[in-house]
């Protein structure tokens, strides 16, 4: 079992869970509907957004892994890593709620969600994706070292 947690890509999924889970309560005020709905709902929506950001974050580790030729560049990240890993993440994110807001109508912003001009994609689901992977890196940095 010390095996399984030593892998870098199942550190990668409990830390983006932990981040991405607090971070998605945070940004409730900003999603139309949410401040009202029942604890439960509210919980079960939560979980599931951050379930589809803990696949983000292993499908930016793993292409910055398969770039690098190594899944252990998370112990040493470089700048261009970092970035790199960054830059996938904010890609996905941008696509999916560019379909699921524009598109399928899966969910919708409040008046109070900050949108970037052209995309029409909230700002808190980018920070997000700009502010948590280096933190999710020293984490995990720090837990495998």
């Amino acid at each position: 079992m010390k095996r399984f947690f030593d892998l870098p890509e199942v550190n990668v999924a409990i830390f983006a869970f932990l981040l991405k889970f607090v971070w998605e309560f945070a940004q409730i005020p900003l999603f139309e509907g949410m401040p009202f709905a029942g604890h439960w709902r509210a919980i079960q929506v939560c979980a599931r957004a951050t379930a589809g950001d803990v696949a983000i974050a292993l499908v930016a580790f793993w292409a910055v892994s398969w770039a690098w030729r190594s899944r252990l560049w998370i112990l040493r990240p470089t700048t261009f890593q970092l970035g790199g890993f960054v830059a996938v993440g904010l890609v996905i994110t941008v696509f999916i709620e560019w379909l699921s807001t524009q598109v399928l109508d899966r969910w919708a912003y409040s008046a109070s969600m900050p949108t970037v001009p052209g995309l029409g994609v909230g700002l808190s689901p980018l920070l997000q994706w700009a502010l948590l992977p280096p933190l999710l890196a020293w984490f995990v940095r720090r837990q495998l070292t």
